[in-house]
């Protein structure tokens, strides 16, 4: 677990542009399962690929005209039983920080993981999640 001072700047980051930051289980419980349309939900963490791709990419990328009804986030290490129950939503694939998932009426229809996301872009993430929002939103 990292101490939450270090990381309110990462989470910030997220939630300064809208993203609600979920930080128990029942609150993820309740966005994934009572949002109707799409809901973005970045696993965010303090490595350095969530810092330079996956916050960023996931910020371009809901400037998209077509876009998910509602952002949240959860930081892996720091809020742990909200990111335990997030990965469970995130089922089949294993779990990975940072990792961004776009559901539809509650169920997981795009997934990019940590390797998708490391060594690319932040525009390449963008990129991906737009063609996500523009077949899904």
């Amino acid at each position: 677990m990292y101490p939450v001072e270090l990381t309110i700047p990462m989470s910030r980051d997220l939630t300064d542009f809208g993203f609600e930051s979920l930080k128990n289980d029942q609150e993820v419980i309740d966005a994934i399962e009572n949002t109707s349309g799409t809901l973005l939900l970045v696993v965010n963490s303090v490595c350095g690929c969530a810092a330079a791709n996956a916050r960023p990419g996931a910020k371009m990328a809901i400037r998209n005209e077509k876009h998910p009804s509602r952002c949240v986030t959860v930081f892996a290490g720091v809020d742990r039983s909200a990111t335990d129950k997030a990965r469970e939503y995130l089922l089949p694939y294993p779990p990975s920080s940072p990792a961004i998932g776009l559901f539809k009426d509650g169920k997981l229809v795009h997934m990019l993981e940590r390797h998708q996301i490391e060594g690319r872009s932040a525009q390449m993430i963008a990129d991906n999640l737009v063609q996500a929002f523009d077949h899904h939103c």
